[in-house]
């Protein structure tokens, strides 16, 4: 796919959004009653499940820590996620790499230290891909950790920025990132801190256009955690008028 037809004279995207406007996102959070937390997060068609069991105790007792807890992330893709209808093995390397990245993520995040010798297990379902599926799982797993209870620094927020035609553009879609003429990054931070805790680039991107990308994807993140932190608030009046009635 040309530049021309990523970007428009206009300055219009091939979805109709403006560089720097992210898509339609959706999120709400105790969604599955018996996950201890959980939480359902959709960013245009990209949507994404996950579910949160512990603190608890290790299934593996060789992967206790006696002064903090483990984390664990699988990650899986439904077989109706795209238009190619088929099934993942857990070995897939794919899968592997976004639940390693999802996993790092958060392992500076919680604090772990206050759940030692226990395990955390995040279990993260891509229901639909359209683009960004590691911000989608690092945001809904955001939501899922709060919704558990679980002690961390702060919210993370991700969300990816790429460069098309000397114009940096934020949260791109499925046929954005597969392009290449589109270098993309996917950039996670802890809103109040400001400290960055992930940044993932599987393209290159000139050395001169990176601040710029950077900032774009920061400013996105900052929009997301404004959405994270009302669906959290509208859980939490939910269980306050379950608890009343």
């Amino acid at each position: 796919m040309s530049r021309q037809e990523l970007l428009s004279p206009e300055g219009l995207r091939v979805d109709g959004r403006r560089a720097n406007e992210l898509r339609r996102i959706s999120c709400r959070a105790s969604v599955l009653s018996s996950a201890d937390g959980s939480a359902y997060y959709e960013q245009g068609n990209t949507k994404v499940l996950v579910a949160v069991y512990g603190p608890r105790e290790p299934r593996n007792r060789s992967l206790m820590q006696p002064d903090r807890a483990a984390i664990n992330v699988e990650f899986n893709v439904a077989p109706f996620s795209t238009s190619e209808r088929r099934k993942r093995s857990k070995g897939d390397k794919r899968l592997l790499e976004i639940a390693s990245f999802v996993k790092q993520t958060f392992e500076g995040a919680i604090q772990t230290s206050v759940y030692p010798r226990s395990q955390i297990d995040l279990y993260v379902h891509l229901l639909q891909h359209d683009g960004g599926t590691l911000e989608a799982c690092i945001n809904a797993a955001t939501l899922a950790l709060v919704d558990a209870g679980i002690s961390m620094a702060d919210y993370v927020c991700a969300c990816t920025a790429g460069f098309i035609d000397d114009a940096p553009v934020l949260d791109l879609n499925f046929v954005e990132e597969s392009s290449i003429e589109c270098p993309a990054l996917t950039l996670a931070v802890l809103p109040r801190s400001g400290r960055l805790a992930l940044l993932q680039m599987e393209s290159k991107i000139h050395a001169s256009n990176v601040d710029h990308v950077m900032d774009l994807a920061i400013e996105g993140c900052k929009h997301i955690h404004a959405k994270l932190d009302r669906a959290v608030l509208a859980a939490a009046n939910d269980l306050a008028d379950k608890l009343s009635q």
